[in-house]
């Protein structure tokens, strides 16, 4: 009600959709950069700590777009499954205290979720869990 529109920094727009706002158009687009003193890469404390600043940078940057999925599936439902899932690799596959059946977690494109979750749970998926990713350290 103070504005008739906002100039708004965002990374993933939840903040516009939780106040619901929408994008009208985009002003700039940037990305992350990091340079380092030459005279610092040359300390290899200062390098190191340089180096994993930057692999912290990079695995924020690979986690956006992306979600974790966890879920148990009997060991006779696992080949349906796994046909429904995409992953970064292969699926982790974790038995559980019940012999007959297994937890699956992998890391999958969020925009395809509320296709998939369904389908995973009509192949007899149980306990599908989504959490959002912070870091991907490839």
């Amino acid at each position: 009600m103070l504005a008739d529109a906002i100039v708004e920094v965002t990374e993933t727009g939840s903040s516009l959709r939780a106040n619901r706002l929408r994008i009208i158009d985009t002003v700039l687009e940037s990305n992350t950069q990091m340079i380092g003193n030459t005279n610092s890469l040359a300390d290899e404390w200062k390098r190191t700590k340089l180096q994993n600043v930057a692999l912290l940078l990079r695995a924020a940057i690979e986690a956006q777009g992306r979600v974790g999925i966890m879920l148990n599936v009997r060991r006779s439902d696992l080949d349906v499954v796994l046909g429904l899932l995409p992953a970064l690799q292969r699926p982790t596959i974790s038995p559980l205290s019940d012999g007959d059946w297994v937890a699956l977690n992998t890391i999958i494109e969020e925009r395809t979720v509320r296709d998939l979750i369904p389908r995973l749970k009509a192949a007899n998926a149980q306990g599908i869990v989504e959490y959002p990713l912070n870091k991907i350290v490839l």
